[in-house]
Formats: structure tokens, sequence, C-alpha cells
């Protein structure tokens, strides 16, 4: 960062009196300029034991398949920005959606989160982000052509807690050595 946002003027790195972490800070106006995780949030869209993948259309990972996903916005819960997502990028409309996975990606200074839920219906179509959208089974998923890790291990758990029907909250860290973009976790 070079510039503040708020006054235009330039800005240097320092830490703020009172915090411990170097900041931006503004010159001028003394702003401080905090960079903190993005979190993304989406769905499992499920469909009597049926997930529902989208081909992305758009990078990074175009052409892999994922869960529909993306970036939280100000102003939006957890929940509505998965709810939202869904709508975006399947057309999809879900119900009941129980928190499931969370993801702690330091090394990208990201936070994935994922809520199980049930299609409302069979209308749902690929959005502007996406390919192609489809139900698959378990043995159907694309596993080496999935975009993310996050994904991969949001379906593993899934398939594995089915067989006993009990779906906990799970929060894992992705640790910095393993490889960001894997398919098969």
């Amino acid at each position: 960062m070079k510039f503040c946002n708020q006054c235009g003027h330039a800005v240097s790195e320092r830490i703020p009196e009172g915090d411990s972490r170097l900041r931006f800070v503004c010159d001028h106006c003394a702003v401080i300029h905090y960079q903190n995780p993005r979190v993304i949030a989406g769905t499992l869209p499920i469909h009597k034991g049926r997930v529902l993948l989208c081909r992305r259309a758009i990078e990074p990972r175009k052409g892999f398949w994922t869960l529909p996903a993306g970036f939280m916005e100000n102003f939006e819960t957890l929940e509505q920005a998965a709810l939202r997502e869904t709508l975006e990028e399947a057309c999809a409309r879900v119900r009941q959606p129980t928190l499931y996975t969370l993801f702690d990606i330091a090394q990208i200074s990201q936070v994935h989160v994922f809520f199980r839920a049930e299609l409302a219906d069979l209308d749902f179509s690929a959005g502007e982000e996406s390919l192609e959208v489809q139900l698959f089974e378990e043995s159907e998923i694309p596993w080496a052509d999935l975009a993310f890790p996050t994904v991969a291990r949001t379906l593993k758990h899934y398939f594995a807690d089915r067989q006993s029907g009990i779906f906990p909250v799970r929060n894992e860290e992705l640790p910095a050595h393993r490889p960001l973009f894997e398919g098969n976790t």
C-alpha cells in the first residue's frame, strides 16, 4: 500500500501507538489501514445424497469444480453470504443451512466457511461465474478436478459423516506447507 484511501497522501509501515503489529499508517491524517483476512462463504447443496457442484468460469482455477462460494460482502452475515453466493453461482435456492466446515488458511489470509443445506428444488443452472452446475453422486465426484482443498475436505467430511448421520461442525487449519490447490486431499 502506498497511498491513504481516506486522503490520498503517502502511507508508511509502522507500529501504531497501542498496537503490536506493523500497519500502514497515513503520514498526513494518521488513519491506520488494517489488513484483515478475507472470508469465503458457501454451501454444500444436497439433494437425496447427491451434491451440487459448479464448474468455475473465472480464475482462479477456471474450469475446475467447486462448491458455490465466494467472498463475504460488507453488511451481510455468513449465512446471507453463503446463500447469496449459491444463488449467484448456481441459481439455486437452499433451505435449512447448517454451519458445517470452517477452514483457516493463514498463509493466504483467508477463512473458508461452508453450510450444509438441502436444495429447495431442482431449478438450478449456471450463474455468471459458472460454466455448468451438476448434481454428483459420491462415486462421480471429479476429485482430480476440484478447484480448492477446502472443497475436497468438505466433500470428504460429508461422505464420511453421511455414514453415521452425524454432521459435526468441523474447524481445521490448512498448514502452510500443504499445496494450496491440491485436488484430492
